[in-house]
């Protein structure tokens, strides 16, 4: 008798174990919420306000971020031009990131007290005077 029941656990046992992955197999999917992080490289360009060489390190070295491949900012053209994963940013987030630094791009423009706070050779508006 006590064979019987020792085989008769063990069924139940591995029944109830092969139950649970079963169910596990089946669920796993379904909660599966996690995003791709493999995104497009994206090239593009765009219009940003600055006018001298620290403009220029500044607008570069705030876009020197995991997820951003180059950032290369053309003074003489007001342009930059940039190559980034888009998993990483949206272009709008690109245009964030600049004007939280002073610079008005042509989709966003920098809160007025940063740009005030820029040093007198980077006043690129033209109301201002230094």
């Amino acid at each position: 008798m006590k064979n019987t029941l020792k085989s008769r656990n063990q069924a139940v046992i591995l029944f109830w174990g092969i139950f649970s992955l079963v169910i596990m197999a089946f669920m796993i999917p379904s909660c599966s919420t996690v995003k791709s992080t493999k995104g497009q490289k994206l090239t593009t360009s765009f219009e940003v306000s600055g006018s001298c060489e620290m403009c220029k390190e500044r607008i570069e070295t705030v876009l020197d971020k995991k997820g951003i491949y180059k950032a290369y900012y053309d003074l003489e053209n007001h342009r930059l031009f940039i190559e980034y994963n888009s998993a990483a940013f949206s272009e709008l987030q690109i245009h964030n990131m600049i004007a939280a630094v002073g610079h008005d791009t042509d989709k966003v423009k920098a809160d007025d007290l940063v740009y005030e706070n820029l040093p007198g050779c980077c006043k690129y508006r033209k109301d201002e005077k230094w």
